[in-house]
Protein backbone atom coordinates (compact mmCIF):
# COMPACT_ATOMS: atom_id res chain seq x y z
CA UNK A 1 0.00 0.00 0.00
CA UNK A 2 1.27 3.46 -1.06
CA UNK A 3 2.02 5.93 1.86
CA UNK A 4 0.35 9.52 1.50
CA UNK A 5 3.24 12.10 1.58
CA UNK A 6 2.78 15.16 4.04
CA UNK A 7 4.56 17.49 1.52
CA UNK A 8 6.54 20.21 2.88
CA UNK A 9 5.95 24.21 2.30
CA UNK A 10 7.59 25.28 -1.37
CA UNK A 11 9.49 28.41 -0.97
CA UNK A 12 9.99 30.58 -4.10
CA UNK A 13 13.64 29.77 -4.26
CA UNK A 14 12.95 25.71 -3.91
CA UNK A 15 10.32 26.09 -6.65
CA UNK A 16 12.76 27.91 -8.93
CA UNK A 17 15.50 25.41 -8.31
CA UNK A 18 13.44 22.75 -9.14
CA UNK A 19 12.49 24.03 -12.49
CA UNK A 20 16.00 24.12 -13.49
CA UNK A 21 17.35 21.28 -11.98
CA UNK A 22 14.46 19.52 -14.00
CA UNK A 23 15.35 20.99 -17.01
CA UNK A 24 19.22 20.47 -16.22
CA UNK A 25 19.35 16.72 -15.45
CA UNK A 26 16.67 15.80 -17.83
CA UNK A 27 19.00 17.28 -21.06
CA UNK A 28 22.05 16.12 -19.46
CA UNK A 29 21.25 12.56 -18.72
CA UNK A 30 19.62 12.83 -22.84
CA UNK A 31 22.94 14.08 -24.38
CA UNK A 32 25.57 11.72 -21.75
CA UNK A 33 23.57 8.22 -20.82
CA UNK A 34 26.72 6.55 -20.28
CA UNK A 35 25.40 3.21 -20.99
CA UNK A 36 23.98 3.06 -18.11
CA UNK A 37 20.99 1.13 -19.81
CA UNK A 38 21.27 -2.08 -22.04
CA UNK A 39 21.45 -0.95 -25.44
CA UNK A 40 20.70 2.92 -24.69
CA UNK A 41 23.84 3.79 -27.16
CA UNK A 42 21.51 2.06 -29.90
CA UNK A 43 18.80 4.97 -29.80
CA UNK A 44 21.49 7.84 -28.67
CA UNK A 45 23.62 6.89 -31.85
CA UNK A 46 20.31 8.08 -33.66
CA UNK A 47 19.26 11.24 -31.75
CA UNK A 48 23.49 12.62 -30.87
CA UNK A 49 24.01 13.16 -34.88
CA UNK A 50 21.85 16.32 -34.46
CA UNK A 51 23.50 17.79 -31.76
CA UNK A 52 27.22 16.61 -33.26
CA UNK A 53 26.29 19.22 -35.73
CA UNK A 54 24.96 22.04 -33.13
CA UNK A 55 27.76 22.05 -30.48
CA UNK A 56 30.28 22.64 -33.05
CA UNK A 57 28.25 25.16 -34.43
CA UNK A 58 27.61 27.02 -31.56
CA UNK A 59 31.42 26.63 -30.46
CA UNK A 60 32.34 28.21 -34.06
CA UNK A 61 29.42 31.10 -34.51
CA UNK A 62 28.61 32.25 -30.83
CA UNK A 63 31.51 31.20 -29.07
CA UNK A 64 34.34 31.89 -31.54
CA UNK A 65 36.88 29.17 -30.54
CA UNK A 66 39.72 29.79 -32.66
CA UNK A 67 39.90 25.89 -33.78
CA UNK A 68 36.78 23.65 -34.84
CA UNK A 69 35.57 20.91 -32.88
CA UNK A 70 36.04 17.69 -34.55
CA UNK A 71 36.37 15.35 -31.68
CA UNK A 72 33.68 14.28 -29.56
CA UNK A 73 33.11 12.42 -26.51
CA UNK A 74 35.81 9.47 -26.71
CA UNK A 75 37.84 7.63 -24.03
CA UNK A 76 38.06 11.30 -22.98
CA UNK A 77 34.78 12.98 -21.20
CA UNK A 78 36.39 15.82 -21.29
CA UNK A 79 36.53 17.09 -24.88
CA UNK A 80 35.90 20.77 -25.52
CA UNK A 81 32.65 19.20 -27.53
CA UNK A 82 31.99 17.74 -23.78
CA UNK A 83 32.42 21.33 -21.88
CA UNK A 84 30.20 23.09 -25.20
CA UNK A 85 27.48 20.68 -24.39
CA UNK A 86 27.57 21.38 -21.16
CA UNK A 87 27.67 24.99 -21.32
CA UNK A 88 24.80 24.61 -23.75
CA UNK A 89 22.76 22.39 -21.06
CA UNK A 90 23.14 25.49 -18.80
CA UNK A 91 22.35 28.28 -21.15
CA UNK A 92 19.58 26.06 -22.15
CA UNK A 93 18.08 25.01 -18.57
CA UNK A 94 18.44 28.95 -17.45
CA UNK A 95 16.32 30.18 -20.20
CA UNK A 96 13.58 27.26 -19.81
CA UNK A 97 13.82 27.88 -16.15
CA UNK A 98 13.11 31.77 -16.30
CA UNK A 99 10.17 31.27 -18.96
CA UNK A 100 8.79 28.60 -17.08
CA UNK A 101 8.51 30.32 -14.02
CA UNK A 102 7.31 33.04 -15.74
CA UNK A 103 4.43 30.83 -17.38
CA UNK A 104 3.73 28.69 -14.12
CA UNK A 105 4.18 31.19 -11.03
CA UNK A 106 1.01 31.02 -9.55
CA UNK A 107 1.67 27.19 -9.47
CA UNK A 108 2.17 26.02 -4.99
CA UNK A 109 3.90 23.83 -5.63
CA UNK A 110 6.11 20.62 -7.68
CA UNK A 111 5.28 17.90 -5.40
CA UNK A 112 5.04 14.96 -7.91
CA UNK A 113 7.72 16.81 -10.54
CA UNK A 114 10.02 16.49 -7.24
CA UNK A 115 9.37 13.32 -7.05
CA UNK A 116 9.50 11.75 -10.48
CA UNK A 117 12.72 13.82 -11.19
CA UNK A 118 14.49 12.06 -8.25
CA UNK A 119 13.41 9.25 -9.24
CA UNK A 120 15.82 9.62 -12.54
CA UNK A 121 18.42 11.14 -11.27
CA UNK A 122 18.83 8.33 -8.48
CA UNK A 123 18.24 5.58 -10.92
CA UNK A 124 21.16 6.98 -13.68
CA UNK A 125 23.18 7.63 -10.31
CA UNK A 126 22.89 3.93 -9.48
CA UNK A 127 23.49 2.56 -12.50
CA UNK A 128 26.44 4.25 -13.04
CA UNK A 129 27.90 3.35 -10.43
CA UNK A 130 27.06 -0.28 -10.69
CA UNK A 131 28.65 -0.13 -14.07
CA UNK A 132 31.92 1.22 -12.72
CA UNK A 133 31.51 -0.60 -9.22
CA UNK A 134 31.61 -4.16 -11.32
CA UNK A 135 34.49 -3.20 -13.66
CA UNK A 136 36.58 -2.76 -10.18
CA UNK A 137 35.31 -5.78 -8.70
CA UNK A 138 36.31 -7.75 -11.33
CA UNK A 139 39.41 -5.81 -11.95
CA UNK A 140 38.78 -4.75 -15.52
CA UNK A 141 39.23 -0.79 -15.25
CA UNK A 142 42.52 -1.04 -13.31
CA UNK A 143 44.97 -4.42 -14.78
CA UNK A 144 48.04 -5.00 -12.95
CA UNK A 145 50.81 -2.71 -14.46
CA UNK A 146 51.47 -3.69 -18.15
CA UNK A 147 55.42 -4.30 -18.64
CA UNK A 148 55.74 -1.31 -20.81
CA UNK A 149 54.76 0.30 -17.15
CA UNK A 150 57.02 -1.56 -15.29
CA UNK A 151 60.21 -0.48 -17.07
CA UNK A 152 59.01 2.91 -17.85
CA UNK A 153 60.87 5.89 -15.60
CA UNK A 154 58.69 6.69 -12.70
CA UNK A 155 59.00 10.46 -14.39
CA UNK A 156 57.66 9.66 -17.57
CA UNK A 157 54.59 8.21 -16.58
CA UNK A 158 51.84 10.63 -17.43
CA UNK A 159 49.60 11.89 -14.11
CA UNK A 160 46.61 9.61 -15.45
CA UNK A 161 49.08 6.43 -15.61
CA UNK A 162 50.85 7.14 -12.39
CA UNK A 163 46.92 6.63 -11.16
CA UNK A 164 46.32 3.69 -13.03
CA UNK A 165 49.72 2.30 -11.80
CA UNK A 166 48.55 3.07 -8.29
CA UNK A 167 44.80 1.45 -8.43
CA UNK A 168 46.15 -1.43 -10.83
CA UNK A 169 48.53 -3.20 -8.38
CA UNK A 170 46.33 -3.79 -5.93
CA UNK A 171 43.27 -6.45 -6.07
CA UNK A 172 42.20 -5.75 -2.39
CA UNK A 173 42.07 -1.72 -3.14
CA UNK A 174 39.85 -2.42 -6.11
CA UNK A 175 37.76 -4.41 -4.61
CA UNK A 176 37.27 -1.98 -1.41
CA UNK A 177 36.45 0.54 -3.77
CA UNK A 178 34.58 -1.33 -6.30
CA UNK A 179 32.03 -2.42 -3.53
CA UNK A 180 31.81 0.53 -2.30
CA UNK A 181 30.88 2.09 -5.55
CA UNK A 182 28.31 -1.31 -6.33
CA UNK A 183 26.84 -0.39 -2.12
CA UNK A 184 26.14 3.32 -3.44
CA UNK A 185 23.96 2.36 -6.40
CA UNK A 186 22.11 -0.56 -4.96
CA UNK A 187 20.76 2.15 -1.84
CA UNK A 188 20.04 4.47 -4.72
CA UNK A 189 17.55 2.21 -5.83
CA UNK A 190 15.12 2.28 -3.10
CA UNK A 191 13.16 5.02 -2.21
CA UNK A 192 14.01 4.64 1.99
CA UNK A 193 17.52 3.84 1.31
CA UNK A 194 18.44 7.16 -0.73
CA UNK A 195 19.70 8.95 1.76
CA UNK A 196 22.22 6.63 2.57
CA UNK A 197 22.96 5.62 -0.77
CA UNK A 198 23.68 9.71 -2.04
CA UNK A 199 25.66 9.98 1.29
CA UNK A 200 27.53 6.87 0.35
CA UNK A 201 27.83 8.07 -3.05
CA UNK A 202 29.07 11.84 -2.20
CA UNK A 203 31.70 10.01 -0.26
CA UNK A 204 32.90 7.72 -2.82
CA UNK A 205 32.47 9.95 -5.95
CA UNK A 206 34.21 12.78 -4.25
CA UNK A 207 37.07 10.81 -3.86
CA UNK A 208 37.44 9.91 -7.43
CA UNK A 209 36.15 13.42 -8.86
CA UNK A 210 39.61 14.41 -6.61
CA UNK A 211 41.46 12.25 -8.36
CA UNK A 212 40.39 12.64 -11.65
CA UNK A 213 41.20 16.68 -11.15
CA UNK A 214 44.36 15.76 -9.42
CA UNK A 215 45.47 12.95 -11.40
CA UNK A 216 44.35 14.95 -15.03
CA UNK A 217 41.91 11.97 -15.45
CA UNK A 218 39.75 12.86 -18.51
CA UNK A 219 36.24 12.01 -16.64
CA UNK A 220 36.50 15.30 -14.54
CA UNK A 221 32.45 16.15 -15.77
CA UNK A 222 30.89 13.15 -15.39
CA UNK A 223 32.66 12.21 -11.80
CA UNK A 224 31.44 16.29 -11.27
CA UNK A 225 28.08 15.49 -11.93
CA UNK A 226 27.52 12.55 -9.93
CA UNK A 227 29.17 14.46 -6.73
CA UNK A 228 25.87 17.31 -7.81
CA UNK A 229 23.58 14.47 -8.23
CA UNK A 230 23.85 13.17 -4.83
CA UNK A 231 23.94 16.93 -3.29
CA UNK A 232 20.91 16.81 -4.70
CA UNK A 233 19.12 14.02 -3.16
CA UNK A 234 20.51 15.19 0.01
CA UNK A 235 19.13 19.02 -0.19
CA UNK A 236 16.04 18.33 0.95
CA UNK A 237 17.00 17.05 4.17
CA UNK A 238 19.89 18.91 4.38
CA UNK A 239 18.82 20.73 7.85
CA UNK A 240 18.21 16.72 9.43
CA UNK A 241 21.20 15.86 7.76
CA UNK A 242 23.24 18.92 9.67
CA UNK A 243 21.31 18.47 12.96
CA UNK A 244 22.05 15.05 13.45
CA UNK A 245 25.78 14.89 12.14
CA UNK A 246 27.09 18.15 13.42
CA UNK A 247 24.93 19.99 16.11
CA UNK A 248 24.26 16.63 17.59
CA UNK A 249 20.63 17.48 18.05
CA UNK A 250 17.71 15.46 17.73
CA UNK A 251 15.49 15.38 14.33
CA UNK A 252 12.35 14.10 12.97
CA UNK A 253 12.05 10.88 10.40
CA UNK A 254 12.82 12.30 6.57
CA UNK A 255 9.99 11.30 3.97
CA UNK A 256 10.71 8.85 1.62
CA UNK A 257 7.19 7.74 0.73
CA UNK A 258 5.96 8.26 -3.35
CA UNK A 259 2.94 10.41 -4.34
CA UNK A 260 0.24 8.61 -3.60
CA UNK A 261 -0.94 5.91 -6.69
CA UNK A 262 -4.75 5.06 -6.59
CA UNK A 263 -5.16 2.80 -9.33
CA UNK A 264 -3.92 -0.82 -8.27
CA UNK A 265 -3.03 -2.20 -11.92
CA UNK A 266 -0.66 1.48 -12.61
CA UNK A 267 1.28 0.15 -9.03
CA UNK A 268 1.15 -3.18 -10.18
CA UNK A 269 2.72 -2.28 -13.66
CA UNK A 270 5.53 0.19 -11.99
CA UNK A 271 6.67 -2.06 -9.70
CA UNK A 272 6.96 -4.75 -12.19
CA UNK A 273 8.94 -2.21 -14.59
CA UNK A 274 10.98 -1.49 -11.85
CA UNK A 275 12.05 -4.77 -10.99
CA UNK A 276 12.61 -5.57 -14.39
CA UNK A 277 14.42 -2.50 -15.35
CA UNK A 278 16.93 -3.03 -12.03
CA UNK A 279 17.19 -7.40 -11.91
CA UNK A 280 18.08 -6.55 -16.11
CA UNK A 281 20.51 -4.00 -15.70
CA UNK A 282 22.08 -5.87 -12.34
CA UNK A 283 22.67 -9.30 -14.70
CA UNK A 284 23.56 -7.52 -17.22
CA UNK A 285 26.22 -5.35 -16.11
CA UNK A 286 27.75 -8.45 -14.06
CA UNK A 287 27.51 -10.93 -16.72
CA UNK A 288 29.15 -8.30 -19.51
CA UNK A 289 32.34 -7.68 -16.70
CA UNK A 290 32.50 -11.02 -15.98
CA UNK A 291 32.64 -12.23 -20.09
CA UNK A 292 35.16 -9.63 -20.17
CA UNK A 293 37.22 -11.36 -17.60
CA UNK A 294 39.11 -13.47 -20.97
CA UNK A 295 39.60 -10.22 -22.42
CA UNK A 296 40.50 -7.36 -20.34
CA UNK A 297 42.30 -7.19 -17.36
CA UNK A 298 44.54 -9.28 -15.05
CA UNK A 299 43.11 -12.95 -16.44
CA UNK A 300 43.19 -12.10 -20.47
CA UNK A 301 45.81 -14.55 -21.75
CA UNK A 302 49.31 -13.58 -22.61
CA UNK A 303 50.07 -13.21 -25.92
CA UNK A 304 53.26 -15.38 -27.10
CA UNK A 305 56.31 -14.60 -26.34
CA UNK A 306 54.87 -12.63 -23.63
CA UNK A 307 57.74 -10.64 -21.35
CA UNK A 308 60.85 -8.31 -21.28
CA UNK A 309 64.11 -9.64 -22.97
CA UNK A 310 67.13 -7.92 -22.09
CA UNK A 311 69.44 -7.63 -25.46
CA UNK A 312 72.48 -9.77 -24.17
CA UNK A 313 74.58 -9.07 -27.61
CA UNK A 314 73.60 -7.14 -30.77
CA UNK A 315 75.39 -8.39 -33.74
CA UNK A 316 74.47 -5.73 -37.09
CA UNK A 317 75.86 -6.81 -40.27
CA UNK A 318 78.30 -9.15 -38.66
CA UNK A 319 79.71 -6.61 -36.29
CA UNK A 320 78.76 -6.65 -32.87
CA UNK A 321 77.64 -3.26 -31.89
CA UNK A 322 78.48 -2.11 -27.95
CA UNK A 323 75.87 -0.94 -25.71
CA UNK A 324 76.98 2.76 -25.82
CA UNK A 325 74.21 4.84 -24.27
CA UNK A 326 74.42 7.76 -27.26
CA UNK A 327 73.80 4.74 -29.43
CA UNK A 328 70.09 5.02 -30.65
CA UNK A 329 70.13 2.22 -33.07
CA UNK A 330 71.08 -0.29 -30.87
CA UNK A 331 68.21 -2.52 -29.14
CA UNK A 332 68.25 -2.43 -25.54
CA UNK A 333 64.89 -4.73 -24.49
CA UNK A 334 62.67 -6.00 -26.62
CA UNK A 335 59.13 -5.79 -24.81
CA UNK A 336 56.10 -8.48 -25.57
CA UNK A 337 53.02 -7.36 -23.67
CA UNK A 338 50.10 -7.47 -25.77
CA UNK A 339 48.33 -9.30 -28.25
CA UNK A 340 49.91 -8.34 -31.58
CA UNK A 341 51.91 -5.47 -30.31
CA UNK A 342 55.40 -4.95 -28.62
CA UNK A 343 57.71 -2.27 -27.90
CA UNK A 344 61.64 -1.90 -29.04
CA UNK A 345 63.80 -0.19 -26.39
CA UNK A 346 66.93 1.31 -27.05
CA UNK A 347 69.96 1.38 -25.39
CA UNK A 348 69.36 5.10 -25.05
CA UNK A 349 66.01 4.67 -23.67
CA UNK A 350 63.94 6.23 -26.26
CA UNK A 351 61.51 3.45 -27.53
CA UNK A 352 58.94 2.85 -30.36
CA UNK A 353 55.79 0.32 -30.46
CA UNK A 354 55.28 -2.17 -33.56
CA UNK A 355 52.75 -4.75 -35.04
CA UNK A 356 54.11 -7.97 -33.62
CA UNK A 357 53.67 -10.83 -35.35
CA UNK A 358 54.57 -14.54 -33.75
CA UNK A 359 54.25 -17.35 -35.59
CA UNK A 360 54.92 -19.85 -32.88
CA UNK A 361 54.66 -22.96 -35.77
CA UNK A 362 57.26 -22.01 -38.00
CA UNK A 363 59.02 -19.97 -34.97
CA UNK A 364 58.87 -16.38 -37.20
CA UNK A 365 58.14 -12.72 -36.25
CA UNK A 366 56.60 -10.10 -38.44
CA UNK A 367 57.50 -6.63 -37.11
CA UNK A 368 56.52 -3.92 -38.98
CA UNK A 369 55.92 -0.07 -38.14
CA UNK A 370 52.23 1.39 -37.95
CA UNK A 371 53.54 4.49 -40.35
CA UNK A 372 55.08 2.16 -42.61
CA UNK A 373 53.20 -0.98 -43.12
CA UNK A 374 54.88 -1.90 -46.61
CA UNK A 375 58.54 -2.56 -44.69
CA UNK A 376 58.11 -5.63 -42.82
CA UNK A 377 61.16 -6.89 -41.24
CA UNK A 378 60.68 -11.14 -40.85
CA UNK A 379 62.95 -13.07 -37.94
CA UNK A 380 63.90 -16.05 -37.13
CA UNK A 381 63.92 -17.39 -33.22
CA UNK A 382 64.99 -19.64 -31.73
CA UNK A 383 65.49 -20.60 -27.88
CA UNK A 384 69.28 -21.76 -27.26
CA UNK A 385 69.30 -22.00 -23.57
CA UNK A 386 66.11 -21.61 -20.78
CA UNK A 387 65.04 -17.93 -20.84
CA UNK A 388 67.71 -16.98 -23.74
CA UNK A 389 65.85 -15.82 -26.90
CA UNK A 390 67.56 -15.43 -30.35
CA UNK A 391 66.24 -13.54 -33.17
CA UNK A 392 68.03 -13.71 -36.63
CA UNK A 393 66.65 -11.71 -39.40
CA UNK A 394 67.23 -8.39 -41.56
CA UNK A 395 65.92 -5.26 -40.38
CA UNK A 396 65.72 -2.60 -43.24
CA UNK A 397 69.09 -2.83 -45.09
CA UNK A 398 70.90 -4.59 -42.11
CA UNK A 399 71.28 -8.19 -41.15
CA UNK A 400 70.63 -8.49 -37.73
CA UNK A 401 71.72 -11.34 -35.19
CA UNK A 402 70.51 -10.74 -31.54
CA UNK A 403 70.57 -12.70 -28.34
CA UNK A 404 68.28 -11.76 -25.36
CA UNK A 405 67.88 -12.84 -21.71
CA UNK A 406 64.17 -12.87 -20.14
CA UNK A 407 63.86 -10.95 -17.23
CA UNK A 408 62.45 -12.33 -14.28
CA UNK A 409 59.69 -10.09 -13.35
CA UNK A 410 59.59 -11.50 -9.87
CA UNK A 411 62.90 -9.23 -9.53
CA UNK A 412 60.85 -6.40 -9.93
CA UNK A 413 60.63 -5.06 -6.46
CA UNK A 414 56.70 -3.72 -7.05
CA UNK A 415 56.30 -7.58 -7.84
CA UNK A 416 58.49 -9.52 -5.30
CA UNK A 417 57.34 -7.42 -2.13
CA UNK A 418 54.28 -8.67 -2.02
CA UNK A 419 52.25 -8.13 1.03
CA UNK A 420 53.58 -7.98 5.20
CA UNK A 421 52.06 -8.05 8.06
CA UNK A 422 55.19 -7.16 10.37
CA UNK A 423 57.30 -4.59 9.70
CA UNK A 424 60.36 -3.44 11.60
CA UNK A 425 61.07 -0.26 9.51
CA UNK A 426 59.14 1.42 6.75
CA UNK A 427 59.64 -0.11 3.30
CA UNK A 428 59.59 3.22 1.12
CA UNK A 429 61.81 2.29 -2.09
Amino acid sequence: MTQTVNYFQWTFGQKVAVRFFFLFFILYIILNPNGVLPKVDLLFNIYIEVFHKLIPWIAKHILHLSYDITIFTNGSGDTTYDYVTLLFIFITSLAGCIIWSVLDRKRASYNKLYYWLTVIVRYYAAFTMLTYGFVKVFKLQFPFPSLHKLVQPQGNASPMGLAWTFMGYSKGYNYFTGFAEVLGGLLLLFRRTTKAGAIVTLLVMGNVMAMNYCFDIPVKLLSTMIVIMSLFLMAKDMNRLIKFFFLNKPTDPGITAAPPIRKRWLRYTLLGVKIILVGYTLIWTVKDSYGALDQYGDLAPKPPLYGIYDVQSFVKNNDTIPPLKTDATRWGKLIVDYTEYAQIRMINDSAQGYAFKPDTVAKKIILYSYNDTANKATFAYTWPEKDILQLNGRWGNDSLVISMKKFDLKNFRLIGRGFNWINEYPYNR
